[in-house]
């Protein structure tokens, strides 16, 4: 499949991972790459991964298969058998990137590693995605995305205050977070093949994807050797002297939370919004201890928890009052820094993602039906972004490559097919 309108048009990866780097190739695979996502004969082990289209716990029916597969075309492949390996080795002479997620030496011992795969084909990019990347004293350790989102720091400062870390529930952050650097170290790897010829090995670790993610935490301890921890709904100003100040920024208002930033000082332009919402609170007869109050003067410096937890706590019992619709709409009209806590059901009505195109409708023929999924996450002009087609059954494009595009008759088939090969 070559579509050279696309920005990795004429490019072809191998995928060859687990869920760890399902990601990595979606993302390939939606810029455009011809991707063949190999499988083991009976399909990957992630297709039993929850939820189910209907509930239906089936490995042609994943969700989470659905999702981090799409743009792809799948074939079954036993690479340690030896009929398997020399079809891989195939298929590697046409391809440009091989992705994989088995545990270091894995693909060296059964014959495809990095220094195998470049006497096949000299240029190739090899972009591998472990827990802990090849090196190191923790190379050779297994993970989950929990376990990534541990040791990289993450969880740690998740939670509620005072209680135990917790992961983040919204999809496996280790394994996307992964999947998205090595999808980005092969287009990089890829381009510096494109300008030299020359290949490379890319090195992807879990663990150093998360604390990519800390953002502040990192250079919070550097500084001043403090720790951020679970904080919840709270934003924490570290202050060496007077110790830190715990400001919550999601409060719930009549049908749901938003979220919003209250204060002043220095920072002019929370001042004013500020001024907005009291003035919006007093207009109905809320908040007026502090009608009168110079946000100039906040400084939150020398603000005490107690004073913090006073002054919000006026604002909040207003905001009580108002749906989300009621405050986002005031909040545009009078520059309120404030914004709803979108549920999925907010989002898959949102007026502006619905403007801007960006629910991508797939076919499912397997399923009789077309189903929504999150479309573009940047826009190209000349080489768009699209999802080409839905994740693939098992073994679906089996006979398209192996017959199609590597020549294989179907008996030769049939017999790989009833050895177990594929």
């Amino acid at each position: 499949m070559t579509d050279d309108s696309t920005l990795l048009g004429g490019c072809r990866v191998l995928d060859l991972t687990d869920e760890k780097g399902h990601f990595c190739g979606k993302v390939l695979g939606d810029f455009g790459a011809d991707v063949i996502k190999v499988e083991r004969p009976g399909g990957d082990l992630s297709r039993n991964i929850g939820p189910f289209y209907g509930d239906i716990a089936d490995p042609q029916k994943s969700l989470f298969w659905f999702a981090t597969n799409t743009s792809k075309r799948g074939v079954t492949l036993d690479i340690e058998t030896a009929d398997g390996r020399q079809i891989f080795a195939r298929l590697a002479a046409t391809a440009d990137i091989v992705v994989e997620s088995f545990e270091p030496g894995y693909m060296d011992a059964v014959g495809l590693g990095y220094s195998a795969l470049r006497e096949i084909k000299p240029d190739i990019v090899m972009t591998s995605i472990t827990p802990f990347g090849q090196t190191g004293p923790y190379a050779q350790y297994q993970a989950t995305d929990l376990v990534g989102v541990a040791m990289g720091g993450l969880a740690r400062i998740l939670g509620e205050l005072g209680r135990p870390p917790v992961r983040m529930s919204c999809g496996p952050q280790a394994y996307f977070h992964a999947g998205l650097q090595g999808a980005l170290g092969s287009m990089m790897a890829y381009y510096h093949r494109e300008l030299t010829g020359q290949g490379q090995h890319v090195d992807v670790s879990m663990q150093e994807a998360i604390t990519l993610t800390l953002m502040n935490a990192v250079e919070i301890y550097e500084m001043l050797k403090a720790n951020l921890v679970g904080l919840g709904q709270f934003f924490v100003s570290v202050r060496p002297e007077k110790g830190p100040l715990f400001t919550r920024l999601i409060v719930p208002c009549k049908d749901g939370h938003v979220t919003f930033m209250f204060g002043g000082g220095a920072f002019g332009g929370v001042a004013k919004s500020s001024r907005a919402l009291l003035d919006w609170a007093n207009e109905e007869g809320m908040a007026m201890e502090l009608k009168d109050f110079d946000f100039a003067q906040w400084d939150a410096s020398t603000l005490t928890q107690e004073e913090s937890d006073y002054r919000y706590g006026l604002i909040g019992e207003f905001i009580k009052t108002k749906t989300k619709a009621e405050l986002y709409e005031r909040a545009i009209k009078d520059e309120i820094l404030l914004a709803p806590c979108n549920t999925m059901e907010d989002i898959s009505q949102n007026a502006q993602l619905q403007a801007r195109g960006f629910w991508q409708v797939v076919e499912h023929p397997e399923l009789g039906e077309s189903i929504a999924y999150p479309g573009a996450p940047v826009k190209l002009e000349e080489t768009p972004w699209k999802i080409h087609r839905r994740a693939p059954l098992i073994g679906e494009h089996n006979e398209e490559i192996y017959a199609g595009e590597l020549g294989l008759s179907k008996e030769q088939i049939g017999l790989l097919k009833a050895n177990g090969v594929i």
